[in-house]
Order: C-alpha cells, then structure tokens, then sequence
C-alpha cells in the first residue's frame, strides 16, 4: 500500500497505479449521528519517479476493491463492500458494489448482496450520488485529499511546505451508511484489492492497509509478504517495523518495539459514538497524519512538514473536492 509516502519510491503493486490503494477515511456523517462516511481511494493520478500522469483507466477489471470491517474486535472481517469495475459500452467504466457478510466475507472473490450495479464511474467535476436503498454512494474521480511535502521527504525530511498533492488526483469510492448497517460498537476498518491469480483460478491479496505510510518500513520479500498479509497476523511484522525504527528514529531496542506494537496491527478502530481522534478513531479529510507520523518515525526529532488541508474539500456529500483533470 503505497499511501503516497512510500509509492513513489516503491511503486504501486505490479507496477500497475490502478491496484494502488491510497487512503481510508472514516467519520460521522456531518448534521446526522446516526450514519457515517466511509472514504476508500485509490489510483494515485501522478507518480514521482519518473514524474508521470498514471493510466487514465480509473480501475483495474481483473481487481476488487474491498473495504473491510471487523465488528467484534479479532481484527478478522465480518463485512465487507466490495466493488467492481467493468467496461462500458459507450465508453468508460461502471461498477458494481456488493455487501459480503458471514462466510461470504471469509472467502476471496466478489460474492456478496448486490447494493447497486452499473454505476456509471465519474471522471468528470460534478459527482452525483448513486441511492440504493439505505446507502447512498459515489464512484469517480475526485480530488486528492492527501497532502504532504514528498521532496522533503525525498531531501532528509527537510521540509518546505511544499504540498505535492495538492493539484492531483485519485478515483474514490464515498459510502453513506446507517451506523445500524456497520455493527452496534466499536469497528476495525482496513482495505485491501485482490486480482485474479495468474496461474489457474482463484484470487490473490495484492494490496492492503489502513494508516497510512506503513509501508515505508518494508522492502522487497518483507514488503510483499506484509502487504498480501491479513492484520491478524500482523505481530509478525512487528520485529522488522522496530528495526527500521532503530535506524530512522534512534530508538533503543526496546523504544523501537513500543513504537512498532502501536503502528500494529495495521487497523484503523472507528466507533461512531466517540469523538474523532485520529489514530485512535477514525480520520476526517482534515487530520495531518503525517504530522502525526513524523514524529514517531523520527523519534519526536521532526513534528510535521509544514503543509495544511486542501481548500477544495466540500462540507457535503461526497465531500472530496471536484478533480483537477476532469475526463
């Protein structure tokens, strides 16, 4: 998951910008306690190395992209949305979304209730919502809400305030759910994208995550095991995480393997009756996770990078801004 930080070093899984998945936002939907907006991007519009436009094909057909969600606190899924993109006839895509629960949730693939289908994928500024039933629901391409000076990053985290995001874009799906519909407390979320295996039927995990910039701890073998990986077993990424940290923060041994148990599991806990507060429930479109990141990466000897929200969020739905290449 590249999360941006560590994408354009890395780069996206299989090479393909399509597969890469971005950000989760989670938070109470504003004027209504009682339903909540669930934010899954993905496609990044822009890489760093080489400095390039990605694909304009908004998502991967072979892929689902699928957002999970653990209700009881296991951090296995006992719901998902999943969504699926397809040709359409007069161009462009649309997408199917369904709803897996139970044993369905368990099992690989793009089973599930059908919540709507032939959704016709938005790459154009004006974003109208799709109603089915109690959802209500976009797919398209938006603005992207991450911000971050990835050059400094890139020169020894000095920082200038440069925002490298804040002129591109990701294709996102906006979920406006009923509490009710995502269990009664306290939930897990994270995402993943699974693509159809190569060799004979069946399908593989590619891609997963939830906080962002965890990747950048992983490379090569590491990097791919953690990424088809499920967060239940992430306590065995947790000895790579604190070496890293050893040498990005300076942290003693022991220092280094706190630090690593809280990035762990790679979960982001949502529960829609407590206040937002980010890492520790939810994330809203405005909270500077890096500022929140830098310092444990560095062991509090960097704060943040000097760079804000974008300007061109909306106070309603589907709240990310309009795209700055609409197709």
């Amino acid at each position: 998951m590249s999360h941006h930080y560590s994408g354009p070093n890395v780069g996206p899984p299989r090479g393909d910008a399509r597969l890469d998945l971005t950000d989760l936002f989670a938070f109470v939907k504003p004027g209504d306690p009682g339903r909540s907006i669930l934010i899954m991007d993905a496609h990044p519009s822009w890489t760093l190395n080489p400095p390039q436009r990605t694909t304009t094909e908004p998502y991967a057909p072979e892929a689902v992209y699928e957002l999970r969600i653990d209700t009881n606190g296991d951090a296995v899924a006992d719901i998902a949305y999943r969504l699926r993109a397809k040709p359409s006839p007069g161009g462009g895509q649309t997408a199917t979304l369904r709803r897996a629960e139970g044993e369905q949730v368990a099992r690989m693939g793009d089973e599930g209730r059908v919540i709507a289908e032939n959704i016709p994928i938005s790459t154009s500024r004006e974003a109208r919502a799709t109603e089915a039933g109690d959802h209500r629901l976009f797919v398209g391409r938006r603005s992207d809400p991450f911000f971050f000076d990835v050059m400094g990053a890139l020169h020894d985290l000095q920082f200038t305030g440069d925002d490298f995001f804040a002129d591109k874009d990701v294709y996102s799906l906006v979920l406006d759910v009923p509490n009710a519909a995502l269990g009664p407390g306290a939930l897990g979320l994270w995402m993943r994208v699974l693509v159809q295996a190569p060799a004979g039927p069946g399908w593989v995990q590619v891609e997963r995550g939830a906080r962002p910039t965890q990747t950048v701890f992983l490379a090569g073998e590491a990097r791919e095991a953690y990424l088809a990986a499920e967060p239940k077993d992430d306590a065995r990424f947790v000895e790579g995480f604190a070496h890293e940290l050893t040498h990005t923060g300076g942290y003693t041994p022991d220092g280094a393997m706190r630090a690593a148990r809280g990035l762990l599991p790679d979960i982001l806990p949502y529960d829609p009756r407590r206040p937002p507060d980010y890492p520790n429930n939810g994330r809203l479109l405005i909270d500077d996770v890096i500022d929140v990141f830098l310092p444990i990466l560095t062991n509090g000897k960097v704060k943040g990078d000097k760079v804000g929200p974008h300007r061109d969020l909306l106070a309603d739905f589907p709240y990310l801004g309009p795209p700055h290449e609409a197709g």
